[in-house]
């Protein structure tokens, strides 16, 4: 006689692996977005150049916790002194647009 486990899905109980969301769309549907910083920093041994360096990960707005973290690991840990830091951001998971429709066509 075989015993059905209540606790296991149809995958799993076919031998099939479960899949499971990827970590960056969990992040995405708790609130993160895809963030992207240009920061211009000075050359340690030339500081009248200006050298640039893009950065892009999830983070929420507006506080940027991710970036921050970076940011003071920059300050920390590197030479090159922050000049100037350009921050762009945008939630992939949003609310659908919508549109009204002025008409509507069908084939057979």
């Amino acid at each position: 006689m075989a015993f059905h486990d209540a606790s296991k899905g149809p995958a799993e109980e076919a031998g099939s692996p479960q899949r499971s969301a990827s970590a960056d769309f969990v992040r995405q549907w708790a609130g993160y977005g895809l963030t992207t910083a240009q920061i211009f920093y000075r050359m340690p041994d030339h500081p009248g150049l200006l050298q640039t360096y893009l950065w892009q990960h999830y983070d929420l707005c507006p506080h940027f916790p991710e970036l921050n973290r970076f940011l003071e690991f920059w300050k920390r840990e590197l030479d090159g002194p922050l000049h100037s830091v350009t921050v762009t951001h945008s939630r992939l998971i949003q609310p659908a647009e919508l549109r009204s429709v002025d008409g509507m066509f069908r084939l057979n």
